[in-house]
């Protein structure tokens, strides 16, 4: 009896493991570019003013950048394509009609990790309100998801942040690919080379007192970036330096960065008469402990090249930020 009841208990051991390992197994990686997003809709829906709405939202062009770039490069697939290997990509957007109007974000539904968001509605412009009402949070998700991928594939090989952390006492996760240019008291300059151009980045600390909150803002933002930019980002030509450009008005918002109130600007900036510019996104992120602003901006030089990407890669890195 001893010996039966002991291979019952391995026998439903036995079970349960295969029965675990094989949850674990039926949902896989899953697959796609950065900003690559899938939408699952009736061909028909595509074309008429549901996929208009859903480019409207979606492809719209990401702030501060000089030539438009849509924040989510789409492909879309009838819903009968939709299977197999097309659901394990990473960000999936579906829509469905002829269902009560609803939209639903769900987290690892066909693959691990993703973000799938359902919109349902019985009508089309039932649809296209849903689209339309949950616009920031459908593209929080996506982004939300996007950031940790491209923070998750950063974690693979990182930068050391020693002296970040012993100066500034912060840590940051930067890919091995950057190197620090230049390291002076509490201003750091860390830079990228790449094919045509360089991604760089700033980091260093104000008092709290440099920026006022209110209209003054984003003019103490600028004011602030052109002073630390004529200090030490030097431009080619004697008395140049990068400044922020004068033509384009920069959008400043209000986000939360390491659990703290963030100024959240993104513009253009330039260095006068040598022809350079690009796109820049720049956080002040106020640490009250420390009576200071922590300001951590990132820029990207790459002229005739398309720039999201490598905004969207700065934008990852500096959420990863935490002050110690």
């Amino acid at each position: 009896m001893k010996n039966a009841a002991f291979l019952v208990l391995a026998f439903i051991s036995l079970f349960l493991s295969c029965q675990d390992k094989d949850a674990k197994r039926i949902i896989p990686k899953s697959v796609g570019n950065i900003n690559d997003l899938v939408v699952v809709a009736d061909n028909l829906l595509w074309e008429n003013k549901v996929g208009d709405s859903i480019r409207k939202i979606l492809a719209s062009p990401v702030e501060g950048l000089a030539n438009e770039e849509p924040q989510f490069a789409m492909s879309q697939m009838p819903p009968e394509v939709f299977t197999g290997f097309t659901k394990k990509n990473r960000t999936v957007l579906k829509i469905e009609k002829g269902k009560a109007a609803n939209t639903q974000i769900a987290q690892d539904q066909f693959a691990r990790p993703q973000t799938l968001v359902v919109v349902s509605g019985m009508t089309n412009a039932e649809i296209i309100d849903q689209i339309q009402k949950n616009a920031e949070k459908i593209k929080d998700a996506f982004n939300k998801e996007e950031i940790k991928e491209r923070q998750r594939r950063t974690k693979k090989s990182l930068f050391n942040d020693k002296e970040l952390n012993e100066n500034l006492g912060l840590s940051i996760e930067i890919p091995t690919a950057y190197r620090m240019a230049k390291a002076d008291g509490k201003f750091f300059w860390i830079r990228r080379d790449i094919k045509r151009g360089n991604v760089d980045m700033m980091i260093y600390e104000v008092p709290l007192s440099a920026i006022r909150k209110g209209d003054s803002t984003v003019m103490d933002v600028v004011r602030l970036r052109d002073s630390v930019g004529k200090i030490h980002i030097e431009g080619p030509v004697e008395g140049s330096y990068m400044a922020t450009e004068d033509a384009f008005t920069p959008f400043i918002s209000e986000t939360i960065l390491d659990n703290k109130p963030t100024f959240e600007t993104r513009g253009l900036w330039d260095v006068k008469n040598a022809f350079m510019s690009g796109p820049f996104i720049n956080y002040a992120i106020e640490d009250k402990v420390n009576d200071r602003y922590i300001i951590v901006e990132g820029y990207v030089f790459a002229p005739s090249v398309a720039k999201r990407e490598y905004v969207f890669e700065l934008e990852s890195i500096i959420n990863s930020l935490s002050i110690k």
